[in-house]
């Protein structure tokens, strides 16, 4: 029931992997077999699969009613049990909240337009998932599925060992990755927030001798700890000092900044697009009830941030592990709206610039072109081999809720294993 989903994984699913993540196909082979039952609970059906192998379980509703009520497409809402006491959510609407209303209609731009689509709610603890969370950052996560960079490297570590024939499970066969308004490194992405402060689309932020004793400020306390932090995995304290140290900086400048909207600049700080009215309809007893959910909707969850934060993850690099997807052939976008000043576009452009594979080099020498959509520039944008780049004009943070036809083209070119490429 997620409203928008902007980064994206789009991977070939084997009916025995379709076995594991919707309790389908359960007997094609003996490594998926297990137990499935259907339970009534409150007048709401329940299907439930137990994996004999591992002792997971998948407990789910389809066809709710809920958001997807186009004919002759099935939805399915549920719970997957990835540990004893963690119940990650797998969910599907394409549905969208528009001018402030209470219920939601359906979206003509919505992915599952394209291809079939699952929502995950992972760490434990975000949206419908519940549990005893362990997760403490980004790498960690990524076994029970988080952010895309770390998530497809983890599927092609995987898919080698299972090549090299070390671990015994199924292929996943990624065909594409795509991140909207993505963190990828601190150092790149701390000093150029400060550019796009300045020099952004819209209008200032703050004046060029704020910008200027800022950059001095994040050179002489921010960058060095940031330096020091130089592992994705390690407990370290210099990860978690580096946090502090560039949290100081920003905060000391933050009072120059006036009232708006940092995931888009264009509106004021109590922004009213994309609506918030979608949280009080997804805690709806009704909602919860059709959907199967076991708690209460969380759209942002401190008990998941903080292990986060003192992890120190957002002061780590994850370009290293961002190149090893590209050079492995996969089809990769970076994508941003140029309106979010949470993972500002500035800060995206030259985080893809500063990726490592075959085409480097003509790659951050290659000017942009105009990304068009029917013959309208809707963006700007740049690709060599199976990388590309794309800034999207009049867009906040959620491009598929901004800019909604452009991202279902961008999408769609995207699976189909190709450059992104104008209409």
């Amino acid at each position: 029931m997620l409203i928008q989903f902007p980064s994206f994984l789009a991977v070939s699913v084997l009916a025995s992997l379709a076995a594991q993540v919707l309790g389908l196909n359960i007997l094609q082979g003996s490594e998926f077999a297990g137990k499935r039952s259907v339970e009534e609970r409150d007048g709401v059906v329940h299907t439930i699969f137990e994996h004999d192998a591992t002792g997971a379980t998948i407990d789910y509703v389809k066809n709710s009613g809920i958001c997807e009520t186009t004919p002759g497409v099935n939805q399915y809402s549920g719970y997957f049990s990835v540990g004893k006491y963690e119940h990650v959510v797998l969910e599907n609407g394409p549905c969208q909240f528009y001018n402030n209303a209470s219920t939601p209609s359906l979206n003509p731009y919505s992915w599952n337009e394209y291809a079939n689509m699952i929502y995950v709610d992972e760490p434990i603890g975000t949206g419908f998932s519940y549990g005893n969370d362990t997760v403490v950052g980004t790498v960690s996560a990524a076994p029970f599925i988080l952010i895309p960079t770390e998530f497809a490297y983890y599927f092609e570590q995987q898919n080698a060992a299972i090549h090299n024939k070390s671990l015994h499970a199924e292929k996943i066969n990624l065909v594409a990755l795509g991140i909207n308004n993505g963190w990828y490194d601190a150092i790149i992405q701390e000093r150029e927030y400060i550019s796009f402060s300045v020099n952004n689309t819209y209008y200032p932020l703050i004046n060029t001798s704020i910008a200027d004793a800022y950059v001095a400020n994040y050179t002489a306390t921010c960058l060095p700890a940031l330096l020091a932090c130089n592992s994705t995995t390690e407990e370290t304290p210099q990860c978690h000092n580096a946090e502090q140290q560039c949290n100081t900086v920003d905060s000391s400048f933050s009072a120059y900044y006036p009232d708006f909207d940092p995931y888009d600049i264009r509106q004021p700080g109590s922004a009213p697009f994309p609506p918030e009215t979608y949280v009080n309809y997804l805690n709806d007893p009704a909602v919860l009830k059709a959907i199967g959910a076991k708690t209460n909707y969380s759209e942002c969850s401190d008990a998941v941030d903080v292990p986060f934060a003192q992890f120190g993850d957002g002061s780590r690099s994850f370009l290293p592990t961002l190149s090893s997807v590209v050079q492995s052939g996969i089809t990769v976008l970076i994508w941003a709206g140029d309106a979010d000043a949470v993972c500002d576009w500035f800060g995206g452009f030259a985080s893809v610039n500063a990726i490592e594979y075959s085409g480097s080099a003509e790659f951050s020498s290659k000017a942009v072109q105009n990304y068009t959509l029917g013959g309208v520039a809707k963006g700007t944008y740049k690709s060599v081999g199976n990388l590309s780049w794309l800034r999207v004009f009049a867009s906040g943070h959620e491009v598929p809720a901004f800019q909604p036809e452009v991202a279902l083209q961008v999408f769609k070119q995207t699976l189909q294993k190709k450059p992104i490429s104008p209409t």
